[in-house]
């Protein structure tokens, strides 16, 4: 039994018996569609751990169902979970009874890990819902999607089971619609395109993602030129799916890496475009994180399917970086093959 169910909890009994249109399902796609608000994944974990029984016996999640077979099922209450609360400034931009939409600040890692144990947006939920129904075995809030330490911007978190599962089925259905806002090195020659690689571990650096992955995963990324500077571009982009670090990961296979990206960014291109020119080197120079901001985000509401969309300003370190180089774009008339233009 793991730690994070409480054992000596009676939880809800279920019994059921199998009907001969149900007979040949398998079991954990039975629980899922028999409970409410139950993933799969959830009612085979349930059943991995003895939570399930047919005909009092325990069986794997694929044991195929017979006609007449007999489901007990016992769904214990959520555990308190050994996350700490902590009483941290959060940009709240929705809430209600099954979400929350919160404006991340650059600088705040999603989710506890090793070296990031305290400080994380999850310990700032708990201690805003202190009341947190929770997700599967545990009173925690449901992270459908991440945002990387260093990008800025909208999340939405799931505050119950059917919430989350809502949620998920939809990034996993890429009906959701993420919109980015990012400063990259360099001009590219369209005003708009696409990048269609596939994105996964990389083959040496196994801490980096790559396009050059032995084993990658399809990714598409939109883009179209909102904003043209000397030495840079600021991009508005669509994501349609959601690998992890593919914004970072696209842009710099496309030859326009993301400003002050530490891992993805190529140090040379911004020293290349600035040459020679100390006043602007002196601007990129204060950077301090990848220049990337998630600004926009749109779904379904998981209880009563109603669209929502939700948008957050630029943060005041992008604010000012964009700013400063409007100024000199002014003072030192660039056209470099492109019109200047002014930002909306």
């Amino acid at each position: 039994m793991p730690d994070h169910y409480n054992s000596a909890d009676p939880g809800n009994l279920f019994f059921y018996t199998v009907e001969s249109d149900e007979a040949g399902q398998r079991l954990d796609t039975f629980i899922a569609r028999r409970l409410a608000d139950c993933s799969r994944s959830h009612a085979a974990l349930l059943i991995r751990q003895g939570f399930v029984k047919v005909d009092d016996l325990c069986c794997k999640p694929g044991y195929r169902l017979k006609t007449s077979d007999s489901v007990e099922a016992r769904i214990p209450s959520p555990a308190p979970t050994d996350l700490v609360a902590e009483p941290l400034p959060l940009e709240i931009i929705f809430e209600d009874p099954d979400l929350l939409v919160i404006n991340k600040p650059a600088a705040m890692v999603v989710h506890p890990a090793a070296g990031h144990s305290t400080g994380t947006l999850v310990n700032g939920i708990l201690y805003h819902c202190p009341d947190l129904e929770g997700i599967g075995a545990e009173k925690r809030p449901g992270i459908v999607h991440r945002l990387d330490k260093d990008t800025s911007g909208i999340l939405v978190v799931a505050k119950n089971s059917r919430a989350h599962n809502e949620l998920s089925r939809q990034f996993k259905d890429r009906s959701i619609r993420k919109h980015y806002l990012a400063l990259v090195a360099g001009s590219p020659k369209a005003d708009q395109g696409s990048i269609d690689l596939p994105v996964g571990r990389h083959p040496v650096e196994r801490k980096k993602m790559s396009t050059q992955s032995r084993r990658g995963r399809e990714a598409l990324t939109l883009w179209h030129a909102r904003e043209r500077f000397r030495g840079a571009t600021l991009l508005d982009i669509e994501l349609k799916t959601g690998r992890t670090h593919q914004i970072r990961v696209h842009c710099q296979a496309a030859g326009f890496p993301i400003v002050g990206d530490p891992v993805y960014g190529r140090k040379k291109s911004i020293s290349q475009m600035t040459a020679g020119n100390p006043a602007l080197q002196a601007v990129f120079k204060g950077v301090k994180r990848q220049m990337l901001h998630a600004y926009r985000l749109g779904f379904s509401h998981p209880a009563d399917g109603r669209l929502l969309t939700f948008e957050a300003p630029l943060p005041g370190d992008m604010v000012g970086l964009l700013d400063q180089l409007r100024s000199f774009n002014e003072k030192n008339i660039y056209h470099e093959g492109h019109e200047v233009h002014q930002g909306k």
